[in-house]
């Protein structure tokens, strides 16, 4: 069942052709660039069907468990509950739009045209589950609390606040340091938290107390590692709100916990939970040959979307020597006979991922750079890879298996300082060419990928070993940097912007937490997320964005495996989604908040 577009998706990307707001005044809602889609009076969001019914239980199932209940700090596992569905933001996204962000907690935002400052009202109707009002208290707790003692996500955009303040009974201005276009949108984005929850105890200490929300449920109960219930809150504060219109229409959300993949699928497959999403092509294929499936109990929806794929692959610390040598991580590239290892592991059916932002319009091209992208790249271009600037596209591997011709490229690339000795890879200095795979142990398509690949690895005399940890050692030793190749996700929006200095930028290489695995330390990188978040034209934008893909993709810092250009999902037939899809698809704000029980 494939559900299509609506033609209004092309008008979202119309609007960041726009040049920001003017004057000062209040709005309801935000955009990067030009006006908000929706207008002041707006009913509900594009994605949401406003009449869809209310009721019933939703029972999803996650991998791996949680031994903590406060999401916005390094220590601990806390599950996606807790942030998904109990906490609330001044603003929302609508996912139907890269760069706009409606009044959720906040009735009403004002900026400058040049964006030093923003000021929130909140709405008078605005209260925590407890019954307590979210005063501007509240807000400016938050911000310093998670700024100074939260996940280190959230320190940058803090230090660049050069004052915050109560304005008004319910208002709160933050002026910022420096110029920074997406700062209002951040601090939209940023969880408000219940004060009075930390009074006597330290915020950045894990525990399973549960924090107080604003948000549409409760957590009800829990077990560490095995569930999470949330019931909806009857008094919920936002049910009137066209924001919410046709949103959190289940009265119950329970999730379950399993140790690995195979037994959360046999879960679904038994009916004991509500939905499933398949990242397997051959799978979905063949695996669903099930008499629920049959008989329609279980319903399988393809749900289009037009983002980024974003990078899936094995990545390469650059921590490690070994992996510092860009010609090391290059030949690695070589060796990946993707063509045969996507053929046996997925029947070849899904495309690649050709770069960071690909299946996008942010996506670099392979041909040269050329106009704007050119002019942002020149200054650095005698210190970057040639491919940055003449185009990048990845190696093509021989589909029937055994591929020599990468081999004699791989030793090449090494040259002549590396030669294969009794079978091993060996450096003059006598350093053997080997190193450790960091899995968890229920990654067992990672593992299959990983065991073609090291067939291959072993022909040109490079040794690896994968090792596999549990779900909470694993946590810990990417949060530390602490393996040579690891296999990672990292999603990608239409609306990338200062995260990516978490990711890529280089102050954040030797801070845990930053999410920067590759350990990408580049002057240029940097450059180009500077220009990136700072640009007030669409097509400045759009020029930054396709230079740091160059740079990324030219750095040869991931292996990338497949992408598929929508989400296969599989699903209890007593529930639904409304037929209007968003640009965004089957993204974290489409599943559960818009999907109903049936009439």
């Amino acid at each position: 069942m494939t559900r299509v577009f609506s033609g209004s998706a092309s008008f979202a990307l119309w609007l960041i052709l726009g040049v920001g707001m003017g004057v000062a005044q209040p709005q309801h809602a935000i955009s990067m660039y030009g006006d908000p889609a929706l207008p002041p009076d707006f009913v509900s969001l594009p994605q949401a069907n406003p009449n869809a019914p209310e009721g019933g239980t939703l029972v999803l199932g996650e991998r791996g468990g949680f031994d903590s209940m406060n999401p916005y700090i390094l220590k601990g596992r806390a599950p996606w509950a807790v942030r998904a569905h109990t906490i609330e933001t001044l603003l929302g996204r609508n996912y139907d739009e890269p760069f706009a962000l409606y009044g959720l907690l906040a009735e009403s935002v004002e900026v400058p045209e040049d964006r030093s400052w923003v000021e929130f009202v909140i709405r008078e109707q605005a209260r925590f589950s407890s019954g307590d009002l979210v005063t501007v208290d509240d807000v400016i707790w938050s911000f310093e609390t998670l700024g100074t003692l939260g996940h280190p996500r959230y320190a940058a955009a803090w230090l660049n606040i050069a004052d915050i303040t109560q304005t008004g009974p319910r208002a709160v201005k933050i002026t910022f340091k420096e110029t920074d276009l997406e700062a209002p949108l951040l601090m939209g984005l940023r969880p408000i938290l219940r004060k009075a929850d930390w009074d006597g105890r330290a915020f950045d200490v894990s525990s399973l107390d549960v924090p107080t929300g604003s948000g549409p449920y409760i957590v009800e109960d829990f077990e560490p590692g095995r569930f999470i219930t949330l019931k909806r809150d009857p008094d919920y504060w936002g049910n009137d709100i066209a924001f919410n219109q046709g949103m959190h229409n289940f009265d119950e959300i329970r999730y379950e916990y399993f140790t690995d993949g195979t037994a959360l699928f046999e879960a679904f497959k038994r009916g004991d939970l509500s939905f499933y999403r398949e990242f397997n092509a051959v799978k979905w294929a063949e695996a669903y040959d099930v008499p629920a499936v049959n008989d329609g109990r279980i319903v399988r929806a393809e749900i289009p979307h037009q983002r980024p794929t974003g990078l899936r692959g094995f990545v390469m610390n650059t921590r490690n020597p070994l992996f510092a040598d860009h010609n090391a991580r290059d030949a690695m590239i070589t060796l990946f006979n993707y063509e045969f290892i996507a053929k046996t592991i997925t029947g070849g059916n899904d495309p690649r991922i050709t770069s960071y932002f690909s299946n996008s319009v942010l996506a670099a091209s392979s041909e040269p750079a050329s106009g704007k992208v050119a002019d942002l790249l020149e200054p650095f271009a005698e210190s970057l890879p040639s491919e940055v600037m003449d185009g990048y596209s990845l190696p093509k591997g021989n589909p029937d298996g055994r591929d020599r011709r990468a081999v004699r490229k791989a030793l090449q690339l090494l040259g002549e300082e590396w030669s294969v000795q009794n079978g091993v890879l060996t450096h003059v200095n006598g350093q053997v060419f080997q190193f450790d795979v960091l899995l968890k142990s229920d990654q067992t398509e990672e593992q299959a990928i990983w065991n073609l690949y090291a067939d291959a690895l072993k022909q040109a005399g490079i040794r690896s070993n994968i090792v596999l940890v549990d779900d909470s050692q694993y946590t810990e030793r990417l949060r530390t940097y602490d393996f040579d190749v690891t296999f990672n996700f990292r999603p990608a929006s239409l609306s990338p912007g200062n995260e990516q200095k978490l990711y890529w930028g280089s102050e954040g290489r030797d801070v845990p937490g930053t999410r920067n695995y590759p350990g990408v330390a580049l002057d240029a990188v940097d450059e180009m997320i500077s220009k990136m978040v700072n640009a007030t034209r669409k097509d400045d934008f759009r020029a930054a964005a396709k230079a740091l893909d160059r740079l990324l993709s030219a750095g040869r810092f991931v292996i990338p495996i497949w992408h598929t250009p929508y989400s296969r999902v599989a699903h209890s037939s007593e529930i639904t989604y409304p037929e209007y899809i968003p640009m965004y698809g089957d993204w974290s704000g489409f599943m559960p908040n818009t999907w109903h029980v049936k009439n």
